[in-house]
């Protein structure tokens, strides 16, 4: 008889579960935001990520939040360094078309001394970084990817 309570039980869950994920989907999809802070380690990697990702599933809203070394890519003719016939600007525009947003941190061009006109015109700027990160997740309910 336990068993059979605790069968019913998880049913119920997963069917909640089930139910809240279908409601979530219909409202727009998922929420993601990407952290990079290492343009080489993370750039084309999470370029290459979250083109997949939309390959998948095209009505996740996904946000790109940069900070520290990671903001690199987002300038003018940037390149990656491991390849140079990838050039980071062509890859975010097209990205930008489907719906991505890639914020730089104002804090780290503060430390940096870099102006904001050295940056593609796709990129947005938000005043704390990890602040940005943290909001998104705790206040609007992104899921949090690093690659």
């Amino acid at each position: 008889m336990n068993t059979n309570r605790r069968m019913a039980g998880a049913l119920i869950a997963g069917a909640a579960l089930s139910a809240s994920t279908t409601t979530a989907n219909a409202a727009g999809g998922d929420k993601v935001v990407y952290h990079i802070d290492n343009t080489a380690n993370q750039a084309t990697k999470g370029l290459r990520n979250i083109r997949n990702h939309l390959d998948v599933a095209p009505d996740t809203k996904i946000i790109v939040v940069t900070h520290a070394e990671g903001i690199d890519f987002l300038m003018e003719g940037a390149k990656d360094a491991k390849n140079p016939d990838i050039e980071y600007a062509s890859l975010v525009s097209a990205l930008v078309a489907r719906g991505v947003a890639f914020e730089i941190c104002e804090i780290t061009l503060k430390n940096r001394g870099i102006a904001k006109d050295r940056f593609v015109l796709d990129a947005q700027f938000t005043p704390s970084g990890v602040v940005r990160v943290a909001r998104l997740q705790q206040r609007e309910g992104f899921a949090y990817l690093k690659p």
